[in-house]
């Protein structure tokens, strides 16, 4: 992921609003995101068991970390399979558990239903994102159920054709990693090349990040209602999901261009249609291009039949 140095200028330094979000405000949104970050970077490491319960421990600071949750599923299977994954989600459990336990002591029941208020109301004149919608429709739980739909449906088909890298079936993340089949295909200059191109294009840590990246940055684009301070769930995101597709999909200053509309969408004050829709059409832009810049699996190559596949030189080989 090549990101152009100038871009960091405006994501360290040139977001009012990030900057108010983590000095003036003090959010534990924050706070959540920064211990995420740091469950990332020992996934990244290798270390699964420490970052599950970094993940767990930023968890209980705010939920919405919880986005990135079917992005860690779906490593955890990749990586140990059903079996191996089991102890590694009993660890972000048992966490919760110890941390909530003096209040499971007293109320386990007002403690849970609390905790998991998938009912709860947000206000409507706090909206980023959904202030072209009439109120009536904001708070409707019909349109409640079609974003959770459309939420559940984009991870499914990122899940299926982005984030599976093989051509075995996606049940097959169910089995033990030794127990795959890694299919051999003919020694070939043709299949040499194309196989060392997909390496470098998607190698196992920009994968891990692509992919808990990708999988929050669908609940965002989905969520009942965004908050001024929910900007910081996705704006240290952005410049890795813009950039780690190839660039001849969407140049670098459009990219820019991009990263500064949603800022501005995000700085304005109360939120209008105009912003609410500039900011749904930034977001698509981003889904078409992670969609289109993460080309599935190249199909297998089968020769021709009567004719011999082309030889490696001495040199290749």
């Amino acid at each position: 992921c090549k990101v152009p140095p100038y871009v960091f200028f405006f994501m360290c330094c040139a977001s009012y609003r990030i900057h108010s979000i983590f000095v003036l405000r003090l959010f534990n949104d924050t706070v959540a995101m920064a211990i995420l970050f740091l469950a990332v970077n020992l996934f990244l490491e290798e270390r699964w068991s420490w970052g599950c319960l970094i993940f767990s421990l930023a968890v209980s600071v705010k939920m919405n970390v919880l986005l990135f949750a079917p992005g860690l599923l779906f490593l955890l299977l990749k990586r140990f399979g059903l079996l191996g994954c089991i102890p590694k989600l009993c660890i972000c459990a048992l966490l919760q558990v110890i941390l909530g336990l003096p209040f499971l002591l007293v109320n386990p029941v007002g403690y849970l239903t609390r905790s998991f208020d998938l009912g709860r109301q947000f206000q409507f004149k706090w909206t980023v994102n959904w202030r072209f919608l009439p109120e009536e429709v904001f708070q409707h739980r019909a349109f409640h159920t079609t974003l959770l739909l459309a939420h559940l449906a984009g991870l499914g088909l990122f899940a299926l054709h982005r984030w599976h890298r093989s051509r075995e079936s996606i049940l097959a993340l169910l089995k033990d990693p030794a127990e795959r089949k890694h299919p051999s295909h003919p020694l070939t200059v043709n299949n040499i090349l194309r196989q060392a191109l997909w390496v470098c294009c998607l190698n196992a840590c920009a994968q891990i990040v692509f992919i808990l990246f990708s999988s929050n940055f669908l609940g965002v684009c989905c969520s009942r209602s965004l908050h001024y301070q929910f900007y910081v769930w996705y704006f240290h995101t952005l410049p890795y999901l813009l950039w780690c597709t190839p660039t001849a999909k969407l140049a670098h200053m459009p990219k820019v261009l991009l990263l500064g509309v949603i800022e501005l969408c995000w700085n304005t004050y109360p939120s209008t249609v105009c912003s609410s829709l500039s900011l749904h059409i930034c977001h698509g832009l981003v889904l078409l291009q992670l969609w289109y810049g993460t080309a599935p699996l190249p199909a297998p190559h089968n020769p021709q039949p009567g004719r011999r596949p082309t030889p490696l030189s001495k040199k290749a080989q």
